[in-house]
């Protein structure tokens, strides 16, 4: 497929995700355009790229989610493409096709692909028919409870009702017997209807002490399709992800090509271009088993590049301008181990409640494999419309260990004043004697108690910082003391006569 070299972006995003996609503008001398609501008229991105227009309002419903508004704005820019970041529009098949429609590249997949993936039980049957391993459960959308009740009779409980057009860990529910079945059951669907508009749910088979693997996905116009490694992403709370680790401590050379086998083909399937995901999930036996394709860039893509030295979004922007992947799958190679922080604008200490506001200092981390991608800064503002991350720290080492120790080290750098933040949690994983040994789950938090051992920490961080305090009080008061008894040594000095002076005379 020819397609015209793109010599202008506008970036339909705001944050972190914003930023990272001008950088990349800026090095492949790319004109970039942001897009800003009223509450990011001081926001990096918009300073940082060459163009910048006002969308509207701090509602996402009347900016950031504006379709129509969007596309003008890219009009009157004059671009070439847009480039959806993650959240937002980016995996809307609606606004892919009223990019295709105007005549503007979509930096994504098509909307006809997006259309499958977006829709899990049509994407799980294009799956069974690619001879991809799903996970157990029902065939199609589930209308009422009685049939819910008895897919999951067969299934085996505990199950998942799950939304068909969810996404983020929205629109799940799980349910341990029967009798929790039927009750779940409407809200969930009430849930899906509220959401997304639509009242579809699926049941499928929960699977218990799993892990949650993905693999990078990139794919052309002219069929060639690669993955780049996977990355263990099964520290989560309510489905959704904290931390993210390349590779997986249970991924062998084997295994890793046998995955990434099927999740390129799981690709093929629908047909798939530029950057995505393929969600899997491992149960205790090792068996792998399809969930979903994540239709866009992930937010712990930095992860993938730090181990296989890409990036990401120019190879997006590549493919985007009908460009083939430069390399074989043969030629790809992990270097050394990393892993990324998801720091979010919530506090840990009570059940993650937002947590918004002016930051008005803030300390960014650096040092040897150390990679930060925030939009934070001193004086900036945290707001309460948009998602609560606000920065991703990731660490880089020649193994495991090697990148826990300087993520480590990086947490206890960073210090953002002003808002509560996840960090207090990371800094415990970090030392989780099972986190240190590898041993994951997605219900690793609850599992491990690791909740109760951050306050555990916390408590005991609280008496050193007193202690340290009183040790400060105390020593000032000691030196305070030898100052007073030595200056009044020195006046006692200066008021005796010296028997020098009587001798000099």
């Amino acid at each position: 497929m020819k397609m015209s070299k793109i010599s202008s972006i506008l970036i339909a995003n705001r944050g972190e995700i914003a930023l990272r996609v001008v950088r990349a503008c800026k090095e492949l001398g790319i004109k970039s355009v942001a897009i800003y609501s009223d509450e990011d008229v001081r926001a990096v991105h918009v300073k940082r790229a060459d163009e910048a227009f006002h969308i509207g309002p701090a509602a996402p419903a009347e900016s950031y989610l504006n379709m129509n508004k969007i596309i003008e704005t890219a009009k009157a820019a004059g671009v070439d493409a847009i480039h959806p970041g993650y959240g937002f529009l980016s995996e809307n098949e609606n606004f892919a096709s009223l990019c295709e429609k105007s005549g503007i590249i979509f930096i994504g997949p098509t909307s006809k692909a997006m259309e499958i993936t977006g829709d899990k039980m049509k994407c799980k049957e294009v799956m069974k028919r690619a001879k991809v391993p799903t996970v157990p459960g029902s065939d199609g959308i589930v209308e009422d409870v009685e049939k819910a009740a008895d897919i999951a009779h067969r299934a085996g409980y505990p199950v998942l009702l799950k939304s068909a057009f969810g996404g983020g860990g929205r629109g799940i529910r799980l349910a341990k017997d029967e009798k929790q079945l039927r009750q779940e059951f409407e809200m969930a669907s009430a849930e899906s209807r509220a959401a997304f508009g639509k009242a579809a749910l699926f049941v499928e088979k929960y699977l218990v002490k799993i892990r949650h693997i993905e693999f990078q996905l990139i794919r052309d116009s002219h069929g060639n399709g690669r993955h780049l490694f996977e990355r263990e992403c099964s520290i989560q709370r309510r489905h959704q992800k904290l931390i993210e680790i390349s590779p997986s401590p249970v991924v062998d050379q084997k295994t890793r090509e046998r995955v990434g086998e099927i999740a390129v083909r799981a690709a093929a399937a629908v047909d798939y271009l530029n950057a995505g995901t393929a969600e899997f999930l491992r149960d205790d036996e090792g068996n792998f088993y399809f969930i979903e394709i994540n239709s866009r860039l992930q937010v712990e893509h930095p992860v993938t590049e730090l181990v296989t030295g890409l990036d990401l979004v120019k190879l997006q922007i590549a493919i985007a301008q009908g460009e083939e992947i430069p390399f074989n799958q043969q030629d790809l190679r992990m270097n050394g181990c990393a892993m990324e922080c998801r720091i979010n604008a919530e506090d840990p200490f009570y059940d993650f409640a937002p947590s918004v506001g002016p930051v008005p200092s803030c300390n960014i981390p650096y040092g040897p494999g150390i990679r930060v991608d925030t939009y934070l800064y001193p004086g900036c503002t945290v707001s309460g419309y948009y998602d609560s991350l606000v920065a991703k720290l990731l660490a880089w080492g020649r193994n495991f260990d090697e990148a826990r120790r300087r993520m480590k080290n990086a947490l206890d750098e960073f210090q953002i004043e002003g808002i509560n933040t996840t960090i207090p949690l990371y800094r415990t994983i970090m030392d989780e004697p099972n986190f240190v040994k590898g041993e994951l789950s997605t219900d690793y938090l609850e599992r491990y108690r690791v909740m109760d051992r951050m306050r555990e920490d916390a408590k005991e961080e609280a008496k050193k910082k007193a202690s340290a305090a009183v040790a400060a009080v105390l020593l000032q008061s000691e030196l305070v003391k030898k100052a007073k008894a030595k200056g009044a040594g020195a006046a006692m000095q200066q008021k005796q006569p010296s028997r020098w002076k009587h001798v000099l005379r």
